[in-house]
C-alpha cells in the first residue's frame, strides 16, 4: 500500500487566504493595547474584562443572527425594538412567578413568532427586508410603549438578572480556590480538549481525502496560540467573580450557529442563496423557505438578546434597545461580511463585535461621551465596507 501524500499550505498562502480574519484579530489586540496605554491598564483588569461581556453580549448575540440576514442580502432593522418589546413582556411574565427558565423559553418563542411574522412578508410577499423591518422597528417600539405605559417595569427579585450579570461560581456556590474562582479554568480545559480532538480529527479527515492542510508546525502553533488566548481569558474571569453565565450562553450560541453555517445543508443553502439567489433556485433550493428560516433565527436570537439586555439593566425600559440594530450591523461589516452578500462567518462577526465593544469600553473609561463613540463607530464602519468593496473590485467581483 502506497504512502498517502500530504498536501500542505505554506505560511504565505495561509495568510493570503485568511487575511481578513487575521487582520481583525490583530486590530482587536492593537485596540486593547492602545486603550491600555490611554487608560493606564484599567481596560485589561479582570473586573473590566467581565464587565465588557456583561455590557455587550447582546451585540454579539444579535450579530450572530444579523450575519445570516446580510449573507442572504437582507437586513433586520427591527431588532432593537423587538428586544425592547420582548424584554417588557418577559419582565411581566417573570413577575407573575413562573420562574426564569420558563420566562427564557417564552421569550425565545415570542422572538420566533416575531421573526416568522416578518419572514413571511419578506420571503413570500416579496417585500424588501429593509421595508418590512423598518415597519417592524416602528411597530414594536409603539407596542413597547403601549404595554409598558411608558414606565419602567421593575423585577420583584434578582433572579432575572442572574443570566446577564451572574457567574457560574455564584450560582453553584463555589468559592475561591487560592486567588482564583475555579469554574473558568475547568470550562477552559474541557473546551480546549474538545477543540484539540476536533482539530486533529478534521486534519486527519482532510489528509485522508487528499485535501490541502497546513504544515504541522503551523497547525501546532495555531493550537498553542488559541490555548494561550483561552487560558488568558479564563484567568481574567477567575480573578474577579468567576465565569459569567452570559459567556456560557454566548459560547453555546456561537457554537450552534457556527456549526450550522459550516457543517449543515441549511448553512450551505444560506451561502448559496446569498451568492446568487436565482442560481440557487434553479439548483432546486427553496430560496423563500431559506429566507424565512433566517428571519425566524433572527427572531429567536432577538428574544435571547432581549432577556440578556433587560437583565443587565435590571428593569424593562420602554426606550430600551435604542441603536441595537446599528451595533449588530456594524459588527457584521467590521467582521468581514460582504455588502454584496454570500460572504461572512460567525467567528468573524464575533471578532467584529469585540472590536466595537473594546472601542466603546475604552472610550467610556476615558470619559468620552456617546457622541464621540458614534463618530468613531461611523468612521470604522465606513472603512470596513470600503475595504470589502475595494477587495471585490481588485478581484474583479464588482
Amino acid at each position: 500500500m502506497s504512502d498517502k501524500v500530504i498536501h500542505t499550505a505554506d505560511t504565505k498562502t495561509l495568510i493570503k487566504n485568511n487575511l481578513r480574519n487575521y487582520s481583525m484579530f490583530i486590530i482587536l489586540v492593537l485596540i486593547m493595547l492602545i486603550f491600555a496605554r490611554l487608560t493606564n491598564g484599567i481596560n485589561l483588569n479582570p473586573r473590566n474584562f467581565t464587565n465588557i461581556f456583561f455590557q455587550y453580549s447582546y451585540v454579539l448575540i444579535l450579530a450572530v443572527g444579523m450575519v445570516q440576514c446580510i449573507i442572504i442580502l437582507g437586513i433586520d432593522l427591527s431588532v432593537g425594538s423587538v428586544c425592547a418589546f420582548v424584554g417588557a413582556l418577559s419582565a411581566m411574565l417573570y413577575n407573575t412567578g413562573i420562574g426564569m427558565p420558563l420566562t427564557l423559553i417564552l421569550s425565545l418563542v415570542m422572538g420566533l413568532a416575531i421573526g416568522a411574522f416578518q419572514g413571511v412578508w419578506i420571503a413570500y410577499a416579496k417585500i424588501p427586508a429593509f421595508i418590512v423591518t423598518l415597519a417592524g422597528m416602528m411597530l414594536f417600539r409603539g407596542l413597547t410603549y403601549i404595554v409598558t405605559r411608558v414606565n419602567p417595569i421593575s423585577f420583584k427579585n434578582e433572579g432575572y438578572a442572574h443570566l446577564s450579570t451572574g457567574t457560574l461560581d455564584e450560582v453553584l456556590g463555589m468559592g475561591r480556590v487560592g486567588i482564583w474562582y475555579p469554574s473558568p479554568f475547568i470550562v477552559a480545559f474541557v473546551l480546549l480538549v474538545v477543540f484539540y480532538i476536533s482539530e486533529a480529527m478534521g486534519r486527519k479527515r482532510k489528509i485522508e481525502n487528499g485535501l490541502e492542510v497546513t504544515t504541522l508546525p503551523i497547525f501546532t502553533g495555531k493550537l498553542v496560540l488559541i490555548s494561550v488566548l483561552v487560558l488568558g481569558l479564563a484567568e481574567r474571569f477567575a480573578e474577579y467573580r468567576g465565569l459569567p453565565v452570559v459567556v456560557i450562553v454566548l459560547g453555546i450560541t456561537i457554537f450552534i450557529f457556527n456549526f450550522i453555517m459550516k457543517n449543515t445543508v441549511l448553512g450551505r443553502y444560506i451561502y448559496a442563496v446569498g451568492g446568487n439567489s436565482r442560481s440557487a433556485k434553479l439548483s432546486g433550493i427553496n430560496s423563500e423557505f431559506v429566507m424565512f428560516i433566517v428571519f425566524c433565527i433572527m427572531g429567536i436570537l432577538s428574544g435571547l438578546a432581549a432577556v440578556v439586555s433587560t437583565g443587565y439593566m435590571n428593569s424593562a425600559l420602554p426606550q430600551a434597545g435604542n441603536m441595537f440594530e446599528m451595533d449588530a450591523i456594524a459588527a457584521c461589516y467590521i467582521g468581514g461580511v460582504s455588502a454584496s452578500g454570500g460572504i461572512g462567518s460567525i467567528i468573524g462577526v464575533i471578532v467584529g463585535g469585540l472590536v466595537m465593544s473594546a472601542i466603546n469600553n475604552g472610550m467610556s473609561l476615558m470619559n468620552l461621551g456617546t457622541h464621540h463613540q458614534y463618530v468613531v463607530k461611523a468612521l470604522i464602519l465606513l472603512l470596513a465596507v470600503f475595504y470589502d468593496v475595494y477587495n471585490r473590485r481588485k478581484a474583479g467581483l464588482g
